[in-house]
């Protein structure tokens, strides 16, 4: 299983999302540009401690990291967690070796991104609400998924 953050716009959300991933043993994928400085010293300044114990790979963009995928898991598939998806999470059959992608804070994925994954998910709300946190909507899901792959240790 895998975490894949696309542009992320906000250090907090992501410095949340990483330290879920380290500590549920999941691998990141960070693709660029993010809105703000993602070096590991600029992680370790706003205290993301977790850092070091987190694998994390970084894509320039979303063209390398669609060719790093293509070499390294070719099989598997890039699930979208998306206020557009037309299945729940609860609903959707998730494999071991998904990766699930989150948008950017601000603007979710452009179209093509969106066409490219092999499915689109999402975390069902009350009625009239726009969306979830980022980071909470990660950690719902990636809950979910690492309980139906027997994902916990």
């Amino acid at each position: 299983m895998r975490l894949a953050l696309y542009q992320p716009d906000i250090p907090q959300n992501t410095g949340t999302m990483l330290r879920m991933a380290a500590c549920l043993g999941i691998e990141v994928d960070l693709i660029g540009p993010a809105g703000f400085d993602m070096s590991d010293r600029a992680f370790r300044r706003a205290g993301l401690d977790y850092l070091a114990h987190v694998s994390t790979r970084r894509h320039v963009g979303w063209d390398g990291f669609l060719a790093n995928r293509r070499i390294e898991s070719a099989d598997s598939r890039i699930v979208l967690l998306t206020t557009r998806g037309s299945k729940s999470h609860l609903e959707f059959q998730f494999r071991a070796d998904d990766c699930l992608l989150m948008g950017r804070e601000s603007a979710g994925v452009p179209d093509h991104v969106h066409d490219a994954c092999d499915a689109r998910v999402r975390v069902p709300m009350a009625p009239g609400l726009r969306s979830l946190n980022v980071a909470v909507c990660a950690a719902i899901v990636v809950g979910e998924a690492l309980r139906q792959t027997d994902g916990f240790d």
